[in-house]
């Protein structure tokens, strides 16, 4: 199998009625996914979701290059270089997984193009200007999180999370919160994505009997250490991060996964939503048109990352084009500027509104708590 899928889009014949001799330029958008390695629950609802994507904003033709970088950080930097160099893409859309993104990220900052990240990467200073992110802070869910366990009372907490940026900044936002909610963090363990075995780890956590574990991965790996603590006697509640919130996981993980609590985005439980939820009306839509596709019971709340990266993109787009011709540097310009000052774009995530200093643009509409139960996500809390 080709690790790549192209996407070029087709002129709808009544979306261009009587505009083709004003066209402008093609607008071409670049995409790295990891639909092939631990990222590929992740990777592959995103590419489904790029055939669902029109194929037109404001009149100019819209072009979607989708390669696949394996959940590996050095392909993914090649597709990103390939993309820009090759490709003249307007935009970079990438990764899945925190390593891939950042070095997605690393080339948008070198070529100045605007990247709209599928994970959630944290990044320093200068390095910001050109990356923004569809999926929620950590920090974000983190607190959702806090204010179960406190109301659980839930005293200690254990943690064990991937040994990369993802698990890292879990790790820095959970402590933080636990914290400040008077919760103390015993234990911390690390395991790498594509371990098979967590038994030492798992066995250090469920000795050290805190009230609560938190698993920060993502995707199907979620399942391993959360398995290996049931095998250990662990008693206490399970949690987990956006980063599990895929079908796939509660697949692989059985009725042992039963009760988990985690927080995600409000479009895999938009059906649960209150009718005043901003995002409800977009998170059925969009659920609707994927499983009507790819069949019931398919839809992940990180095809819908891709998605939200789309309605951002798109609501970008007619800004910039007042200011620039597409495949020009001024115009990746004037789509950056246009992502950081649109304001109140209303995806199946949230309400994001970007600013020079916050390049993720959520806020507490971005996230619901949910339980495991057989088999499906329940709605806890829409807070």
């Amino acid at each position: 199998m080709s690790n790549t899928f192209k996407l070029t889009a087709i002129a709808v014949s009544l979306g261009l009625a009587g505009i083709a001799g004003s066209a402008m330029a093609d607008i071409n958008v670049g995409i790295t996914l990891c639909a092939t390695g631990p990222g590929a629950a992740l990777g592959i609802p995103e590419r489904n979701t790029v055939a669902l994507l029109p194929t037109a904003i404001g009149g100019e033709k819209i072009n979607y290059i989708v390669l696949d970088d394996g959940t590996d950080a050095t392909m993914a930097s090649k597709n990103a270089r390939k993309l820009v160099s090759e490709n003249n893409v307007d935009i970079l859309i990438g990764s899945s997984s925190v390593p891939p993104a950042m070095a997605v990220a690393e080339v948008a900052t070198e070529t100045r193009t605007p990247q709209l990240s599928l994970s959630p990467i944290d990044l320093a200073g200068d390095k910001n200007t050109w990356v923004f992110r569809s999926p929620q802070h950590n920090m974000v869910m983190a607190q959702a999180l806090a204010d179960h366990m406190k109301a659980a009372n839930v005293k200690t907490l254990g943690f064990i999370g991937f040994s990369d940026g993802y698990g890292e900044s879990w790790l820095k936002e959970m402590t933080k919160a636990a914290e400040a909610a008077g919760i103390k963090m015993s234990v911390v363990e690390r395991f790498n994505r594509t371990d098979t075995s967590v038994t030492g780890q798992a066995l250090k956590l469920a000795s050290a009997r805190p009230d609560a574990i938190l698993v920060a991965a993502s995707g199907t790996p979620s399942a391993l250490p959360q398995l290996a603590l049931l095998e250990r006697g662990f008693k206490g509640q399970v949690y987990q991060t956006h980063g599990t919130a895929t079908k796939e996981y509660i697949r692989v993980g059985g009725k042992a996964v039963d009760g988990t609590i985690l927080p995600a985005g409000p479009v895999i439980v938009a059906g649960q939503l209150p009718d005043s939820h901003p995002s409800k009306k977009v998170g059925i839509d969009y659920s609707r048109q994927y499983e009507e596709k790819y069949g019931q019971g398919s839809l992940s709340s990180f095809g819908a990352h891709m998605y939200d990266a789309y309605l951002l993109f798109a609501s970008a787009v007619p800004v910039a084009l007042k200011k620039a011709k597409p495949g020009t540097p001024e115009f990746r310009q004037a789509l950056r500027d246009a992502l950081e000052t649109n304001r109140e774009v209303v995806g199946t995530h949230g309400v994001f509104n970007m600013n020079a200093n916050d390049h993720f643009g959520h806020d507490a509409r971005a996230r619901v708590l949910v339980r495991v139960e057989k088999g499906d996500w329940k709605l806890v809390s829409d807070k």
